[in-house]
């Protein structure tokens, strides 16, 4: 049996000093990939793999985990509006665990309600061409995805450092 997402808190208590973070923006068509620094301030959009088939995209993503030897996953999670669970969540979900059935890398859902939406006024509002847009936009929104995991792990240091004697 495969190992439960965790809480990004969590994940905060478990993240040696130094360790990346890759972000995951699951979309129907293409999966979405950026990548921390190893002092996990920074998301970088770093690949768009175009989904295929199950066993394909999760050798892809392995490889990527290897490759910029990665500690955890951050998952975005796409809830509706109104915070509702609905087809798309629990086909988010149902990836992560076949996922976690090839490899332990541990996993944390986060919230990316409106970061394509984000994303998309961002790269019109800095003029980039809909072509440009349509190569960027799945990597950008899992580095959005991500910076939000980044900034909440960034304040539950600062929380735990102000509460140490």
């Amino acid at each position: 049996m495969s190992p439960p997402p965790l809480s990004i808190e969590t994940l905060a208590a478990r993240l040696p000093a130094k360790a990346r973070l890759i972000g995951v923006d699951l979309g129907d068509k293409t999966i979405g990939l950026a990548l921390s620094d190893v002092e996990r301030r920074v998301a970088t959009p770093l690949t768009t793999i175009r989904r295929s088939r199950f066993a394909k995209d999760a050798e892809a993503l392995i490889a990527q985990i290897r490759a910029h030897e990665v500690f955890a996953l951050v998952i975005g999670l796409p809830l509706s509006l109104d915070g509702a669970a609905g087809p798309r969540v629990q086909s988010t979900r149902a990836f992560a665990r076949n996922f976690a059935a090839l490899d332990p890398i541990p996993v944390v859902y986060w919230d990316e309600r409106m970061s394509t939406a984000a994303v998309q006024r961002d790269l019109i509002a800095n003029d980039v061409s809909r072509a440009r847009r349509a190569q960027v936009i799945d990597q950008m929104a899992a580095a959005y995805i991500l910076q939000g995991a980044l900034d909440r792990l960034a304040g539950l240091a600062r929380q735990a450092a102000s509460a140490a004697p």
